[in-house]
């Protein structure tokens, strides 16, 4: 098929692009304007500003399928949060659906449907757009959410926050960010749900939670990480609820800092869902959270 990949160059979408074309699909990958190369099947696009679907129908000519893999933790000035996650997905979501478009993939996030954070009301408010469309706006278009727990992998941030932790001898976090369950799905898992819904689940619709094998506390999964990286274990402590909300606040006047209020109440709730659907879409068992240093994050 003919697929366009929005979020080509994040984390995510750097292991879909590769596996996509593995499966022999022809992927044309969404950049910004600044850094597309038409020449090597790079369209240029601004999910800061293409929020009508005019912007994208010119976009779609020949286009089998979208997968959607742009995201952002936060808002800032050059990557507003409604846009990129609200306004823009919605405008191409409606593009799809006169463009005869036969297949969308949206990544989204695990809890988006519990929370009320601005990262979960604007990704929430594109899932449920999305799904409202198929097979309403366009008797063509089948739709397909995927909600995955934590994504670990090398080139992710959220992996690499969590690798630097591990090395550390004492590890100081928020309370609730250590009791919190999470259920980490290996980038190549995720990747091979995005292939199945483009291949053997082709006509699969609805939203699909993704978690790994099996649920573990931030703190069980910060110990395992060490472990697996050969340290000993390490002093584990809760940062006082009072520096907590200090911190957060404080990270809120800072644009750059993935550190705020926002992520205090992402990372602060448990992320956990079963693991069957994912392991039924891809065809295998999902590497389990003991497991990912060695095949995720050391894999190429």
């Amino acid at each position: 098929m003919q697929i366009l990949l929005t979020g080509a160059t994040g984390f995510i979408g750097r292991h879909l692009a590769a596996r996509l074309r593995a499966d022999g699909h022809t992927v044309l990958e969404g950049v910004s304007p600044r850094h597309a190369r038409p020449a090597t099947g790079q369209v240029a696009m601004d999910f800061a500003r293409d929020i009508a679907a005019r912007d994208w129908l010119p976009r779609l000519s020949g286009i089998d399928a979208v997968v959607n893999a742009v995201g952002v933790l936060r808002d800032s000035p050059s990557r507003p949060i409604d846009a990129l996650h609200r306004d823009t997905p919605k405008a191409l979501f409606d593009a799809c659906a006169q463009a005869g478009v036969r297949r969308v993939v949206q990544i989204s996030a695990l809890g988006v449907d519990r929370s009320e954070t601005r990262y979960a009301r604007t990704k929430r408010a594109a899932d449920t757009h999305l799904l409202g469309l198929a097979g309403k706006a366009s008797p063509r278009l089948t739709a397909c959410v995927l909600r995955p727990s934590i994504v670990f992998g090398r080139g992710g941030a959220s992996s690499a926050l969590f690798m630097n932790l591990a090395r550390l001898p004492v590890v100081v976090l928020p309370r609730p960010v250590l009791r919190a369950g999470v259920q980490p799905v290996a980038v190549q898992d995720l990747a091979d749900a995005v292939a199945a819904l483009l291949g053997p689940a082709l006509d699969r619709q609805g939203t699909i939670e993704c978690a790994g094998p099996e649920a573990v506390s931030m703190a069980g999964l910060i110990a395992s990480l060490r472990t697996q990286s050969g340290h000993g274990p390490a002093h584990v402590a809760p940062l006082p609820d009072l520096l907590s909300r200090w911190s957060a606040r404080l990270g809120d006047q800072v644009p750059a800092s993935p550190w705020c209020n926002e992520s205090l109440e992402l990372l602060g709730s448990d992320n956990t869902a079963d693991a069957a659907p994912l392991q039924g879409l891809i065809g295998h068992p999902a590497v389990h959270y003991r497991d990912l240093v060695a095949r995720a994050w050391r894999q190429p």
